[in-house]
């Protein structure tokens, strides 16, 4: 299998998108499943993905469409899934066939809500995946950069680093640069934390605080992000690293990141409601922000920016005043 693997993607989205368009520069073929007919059928027509990066334009002969999630996952034996986690048990659900002995990437930055778990250790507790059949494609990297073809850089992280090589191989090319990690649980947990962060600085930028404070609130995130990490799983990391402070400056300070758009319509007045209904996409970091709440009271770690937005998101609490208690307690 590792002579010549077949590669599926999972999920309809832009990072979805982003990641077969990456795929589709080394291999003749790709695997690549979709919920929608409409978007599934629009692609075979138009060369584009209707809903997300319909800029890219893709030769359909070199992918193997589907809207059946059994037959992808038959087809390949690296399966990355781009499905957000607020809709990954639902998916998942759709299987009837076994995915034991197949290797699992996600590209899912969130909490699977059903059982609090990031996706790595939901496959492994609830599917049986042994974790060195588990890894984690990261940032910082946005799929709308990637459908522009500007450099950018990935994290591929797995304990088995001979699997990380072989999926890092499939996605480099001219504008797509790899990094191979053994931290799994770090950078999958970093990718969730940094969608509450951006959120957070979303909600700042939406109640006028300035870059001053923008960066001590990123300043503030990033050893917040070390401490809760390093509680939940303790390796030696150098936080600093690209899939750890990289993936948090550019979803907390860029314009495409859903997440801080999100934030920012939360701190101009927006409910979380109509926001939601505003937005075409998933914001990651109001679910992750719920579940690392739940998590960190059982963990003890100081996590004032995690707090925060989650008073203002699932407590109904004020954002102005949150953030003016939460500005006390920054340094």
């Amino acid at each position: 299998m590792e002579n010549s693997p077949k590669f599926a993607v999972l999920g309809g989205g832009s990072w979805a998108t982003a990641i077969v368009k990456m795929l589709t520069e080394n291999l003749n073929e790709v695997g690549w499943y979709m919920r929608s007919t409409y978007a599934l059928e629009h692609l075979k027509k138009q060369q584009h993905n209707p809903n997300y990066l319909s800029s890219v334009e893709f030769r359909t002969d070199q992918l193997k469409l589907t809207n059946d999630i059994n037959e992808a996952v038959a087809y390949a034996d690296y399966l990355i899934f781009a499905i957000p986690s607020a809709f990954l048990h639902t998916e998942l659900e759709k299987l009837n066939i076994s995915i034991e002995h197949k290797i699992i990437f996600s590209a899912i930055k969130g909490i699977v809500p059903e059982t609090g778990l990031i996706v790595g250790e939901h496959f492994h507790d609830e599917y049986q995946i042994p974790f060195d059949n588990i890894g984690v494609i990261t940032g910082p990297c946005h799929a709308e950069e990637v459908a522009l073809e500007r450099l950018s850089y990935l994290t591929i992280a797995s304990r088995d680093k001979e699997k990380a090589k072989v999926m890092a191989d499939h996605l480099i090319s001219d504008y797509i640069k790899c990094k191979i990690s053994d931290d799994i649980i770090g950078t999958e947990y970093a990718a969730v934390l940094k969608n509450i962060y951006s959120l957070a600085a979303g909600i700042a930028h939406g109640l006028g605080y300035g870059d001053n404070f923008q960066s001590v609130l990123m300043s503030n995130a990033i050893r917040e992000m070390k401490r809760f990490i390093k509680k939940v799983h303790k390796m030696k990391r150098n936080i600093n690293n690209s899939a750890y402070l990289g993936d948090l400056l550019v979803t907390g300070y860029s314009t495409f990141s859903r997440n801080r758009m999100f934030g920012n319509m939360i701190g101009k007045g927006y409910t979380v409601k109509s926001a939601q209904m505003e937005m075409n996409m998933i914001a990651e970091g109001y679910y992750a922000a719920k579940t690392a709440f739940e998590l960190d009271t059982t963990q003890t770690t100081r996590t004032p920016i995690i707090d925060a937005v989650h008073a203002v998101l699932y407590e109904d609490k004020n954002p102005k005043k949150v953030f003016k208690k939460l500005a006390d307690k920054l340094d």
